[in-house]
């Protein structure tokens, strides 16, 4: 749940005519029920960028699949590496099997988790994203090996440290926000972009003025025009009525 004070920070700019736009690398069924609950009606950019929904309809504006031959690839370099995924198509969650890790991930977003058997031979649509949960520093290896191996045929991403996220090339949070910025015609400079994670970097950098919380990655930190206070501190809230105050 939203904390009172951000909640009434967004509904406050909402009041005063301003787009509000939630941008994430969850899947939508997961981030929908946080747009209702903040009584934003914008379309929200999802799964890093690849989706592009409306809320309160559920339709979708854009989609931008990993084409299925390159995800069959990346399945199957991944099952040699000795790693087990996620994969997600048409808005659900699928995995070969149940594990910890895959509950404890379905539990921290809320969702509900498929068992297929072998993904590589029930795969036979273009997935969303994949995903591959574990230990920071071993991701951190895999990431390296795996940015060699696609030389730019995916995007790969951490998200939380212990997330990491494989997309189309074509994906990333700025590209799905300057999918909405047109769609609903605002500009790239008049835009305020908040991050705190490694793939929120883009999304910085995209924004006129780029918003790092002062515990976000060190690179997001390093781009951002500003930092405002931590997530535990509602540095977003703060940022959003201070600015609701300079133009009173």
């Amino acid at each position: 749940m939203l904390h009172p004070r951000t909640r009434a920070a967004i509904g406050a700019v909402r009041d005063a005519g301003i787009h509000v736009i939630l941008v994430t690398g969850r899947m939508f069924q997961a981030v929908r029920g946080y747009a209702r609950e903040a009584g934003i009606d914008d379309p929200v950019v999802c799964y890093q960028g690849a989706v592009v929904a409306e809320p309160v309809s559920g339709r979708w504006l854009r989609h931008e699949p990993i084409p299925l031959e390159l995800a069959r690839e990346t399945i199957s370099v991944l099952n040699d590496e000795g790693f087990g995924l996620n994969c997600y198509v048409d808005d659900e969650l699928y995995v070969a099997e149940i594990t910890p890790e895959a509950e404890q991930y379905a539990g921290f977003q809320n969702i509900e988790l498929h068992p297929v058997g072998d993904l590589l031979a029930w795969l036979d649509e273009p997935p969303t994203k994949l995903v591959v949960i574990g230990d920071p520093q071993i991701l951190d290896g895999l990431k390296q090996r795996m940015v060699a191996r696609f030389n730019g045929r995916l995007y790969i991403s951490t998200s939380l440290p212990y997330f990491l996220e494989f997309a189309s090339p074509e994906v990333t949070k700025a590209a799905g926000l300057a999918f909405v910025a047109e769609h609903l015609g605002f500009s790239r400079e008049g835009t305020v972009a908040f991050g705190d994670g490694e793939n929120d970097i883009e999304l910085v950098d995209w924004a006129g003025y780029g918003v790092a919380v002062a515990n976000a990655h060190d690179l997001v930190k390093e781009r951002a025009d500003f930092v405002c206070p931590s997530v535990d501190e509602e540095g977003v809230a703060q940022v959003l009525e201070a600015y609701l105050d300079s133009r009173a």
